[in-house]
């Protein structure tokens, strides 16, 4: 018999090594049931764990399987997925080693508030407990990121609930969830529920309610805000769907507006009241206006460092979001609103007068041309080979009105933060909570399935991009061609150091930097890319970067540029305290390797 594709359900035919589609696998039940929820791509790699759900994919044509290298990569790709759709991200591996690989992309998704399902193999029923290769108590691996649901299914008639509990579950809680599927069961012909005691009938229909604050709450809000002279706004990922209504309320309160790291796509940078980002690789308006303000209005954020927060009694506080539990926090909420950004947004409105425009508006607007002016300024500031900042900011213009930007962890998220300008359109995904190394690339990959037409970027550190990134090249090689617009562009900055961490050692724990552990192999990256059969540009100097940027843009194939960055090159706080200024010169005292080229580099951006 032959093997065929996308088969009819009614069909008699048999499969060769396969069930009749009369009797239909496990494997192919629970794809055709994520199928229903909505799901037509699936971020995975095979192993005989899984090998009737890998067979089963084989059966049909609704579901695309996206082979990548590692299960790293996979967990990160639809962590990736739910960040830039909103849609619920599915990854799949093997029990054992590979189910292991997934748990760094899963707490990505799960402590930044992102739908995604994991399904997972597991040795025969008949083998677990008895120390079988490759058995892990899979159930203890993920209690904690998929504390809401997690499950193992015994037998085929359970496999209806606990595909729509787990999506269910994901959806309705925004959080990650997981479902087991011995090798053995997912073999055995499917069984929809009986009619009898103790079965389950569950259903494939979810829409996720709007929630308002009632009028009494909105009242006290309003009238909280309308009270304020000098009023900010701080936004984050869940007012996404409400930037015409933070704009509206800036404009009626005369308001300036900061933005968490992952709010950064909500409003654009273009906004004379937009201050830009907040905290350790924030903005000094921003920092002024948390400083100043005798108001605060927080909207879906949960920004960790109340450092950067006004002191506690100092301003009057409004707080939207959707988590009560995340309510009250960070600051102290005189008015906590439990409701969905946008239409929370949209009832409040009405019930906000409008201020004149007076000093406080003023002095925001000020301060931001001030910031991008000083901005511009630092970005030129020399260095060698090149100042990284240079290229960030050479970029922002050119970047396409459709792009989605992802940013890693590190030195490059800083100077994304600070020197990119987002604007209406754009969108970007990050680690943000979790903060963890190496899921730039593929969030950008991840991208690229989700919006074939858009080209997408990767701003990534030399140690991401060892770290996993060149994994990701080899996935980009693979698929690109499917890609209606091709351009998936990967700048790496090379600067042959752990930079980040180096920084931290010197302001948070007054140390010199440790060679051993911070120094990374050179490797041409260019190249790598070159041999994979993508592009690769080299950017050595800062004449380089506008031809690098045009060249890369024009491509008909992923990029890769190669930036020779300074690592010297340090990106000042916005309020460095006193303890930090400490730290940072008792490091160079203790005979920090590159204390003079970072005195030099301090000086200059002093003076800029």
């Amino acid at each position: 018999m032959t093997r065929r594709r996308g088969r009819n359900p009614s069909s008699r035919i048999l499969i060769a090594d396969g069930p009749t589609s009369m009797n239909k696998s496990v494997g192919d039940f629970v794809l055709e049931r994520l199928a229903v929820w909505g799901v037509r791509r699936i971020f995975g790699y095979p192993g005989d764990g899984i090998n009737g759900l890998v067979s089963a994919l084989g059966r049909q044509d609704k579901i695309d399987f996206i082979q990548v290298r590692h299960e790293e990569e996979a967990a990160f790709m639809a962590s990736g997925h739910a960040k830039l759709t909103g849609e619920v991200g599915v990854c799949m591996a093997t029990g054992g080693p590979g189910a292991i690989h997934l748990l760094n992309g899963l707490y990505d998704a799960k402590l930044d508030r992102k739908p995604v399902v994991a399904i997972v193999g597991q040795s025969v029923r008949m083998a677990v407990g008895g120390h079988f290769q490759q058995e892990v108590d899979l159930l203890s691996l993920f209690k904690d990121v998929a504390s809401d649901f997690v499950q193992v299914c015994t037998t085929p008639e359970q496999a209806r609930h606990l595909i729509d509990r787990a999506v269910r579950i994901a959806k309705a809680q925004r959080t990650v969830t997981a479902v087991i599927f011995p090798n053995d069961v997912q073999e055995l012909d499917a069984a929809e529920p009986p009619m009898a005691h103790g079965s389950i009938h569950s259903g494939a229909d979810f829409r996720q309610p709007v929630i308002v604050p009632g009028p009494d709450d909105l009242r006290r809000a309003a009238d909280l805000l309308n009270r304020g002279d000098k009023v900010a706004v701080l936004i984050g990922a869940g007012a996404w769907n409400a930037p015409e209504e933070v704009m509206a309320i800036c404009d009626k309160l005369q308001a300036g507006v900061a933005k968490a790291l992952l709010g950064k796509a909500v409003l654009s940078d273009d906004l004379a009241y937009s201050t830009g980002q907040i905290g350790l690789l924030g903005t000094k308006p921003s920092w002024e206006m948390m400083q100043g303000c005798d108001t605060l209005l927080m909207i879906g954020t949960t920004f960790p460092y109340s450092e950067f927060l006004p002191k506690e009694g100092q301003a009057k506080c409004v707080q939207i979001d959707l988590d009560p539990t995340m309510l009250s926090l960070r600051y102290p909420a005189d008015v906590a609103l439990v409701g969905d950004a946008g239409a929370t947004m949209k009832a409040l409105l009405p019930l906000i007068e409008q201020k004149g425009r007076g000093a406080w508006q003023e002095t925001i607007e000020k301060n931001v041309a001030a910031m991008w002016e000083e901005e511009k300024r630092k970005a030129h500031i020399e260095a060698r080979p090149l100042n990284p900042e240079l290229f960030f900011w050479e970029g922002s213009d050119r970047l396409p009105a459709n792009a989605v930007l992802c940013a890693d962890t590190g030195m490059s998220t800083t100077f994304f933060a600070r020197a990119i300008k987002v604007r209406r359109g754009m969108k970007t995904a990050i680690s943000g909570t979790l903060a963890t190394m190496g899921p730039a690339m593929s969030f950008a990959l991840a991208a690229k399935f989700a919006f074939p037409d858009r080209p997408a970027f990767a701003f990534i550190g030399d140690g991401a991009m060892q770290m996993l990134g060149m994994n990701g090249l080899i996935t980009a090689a693979k698929y690109y061609r499917r890609w209606s617009d091709p351009r998936l562009i990967v700048a790496v900055l090379n600067n042959r150091d752990l930079n980040m961490v180096s920084w931290e050692l010197r302001a948070l724990g007054g140390s010199p930097k440790v060679a051993e552990t911070q120094d990374l192999p050179d490797i041409d990256y260019a190249a790598q890319a070159e041999l994979l059969g993508l592009k690769g540009i080299t950017v050595a100097a800062p004449a380089d970067i506008g031809r690098a940027w045009d060249e890369a843009l024009a491509a008909d194939r992923p990029v890769v540029i190669d930036v020779k960055a300074d690592p010297n090159v340090i990106a000042l706080p916005p309020h460095a305290t006193f303890e930090q200024t400490k730290n940072l010169f008792l490091a160079l005292a203790k005979g920090d390797q590159d204390r003079v080229a970072i005195v030099n580099q301090i000086t200059k951006q002093v003076a800029a």
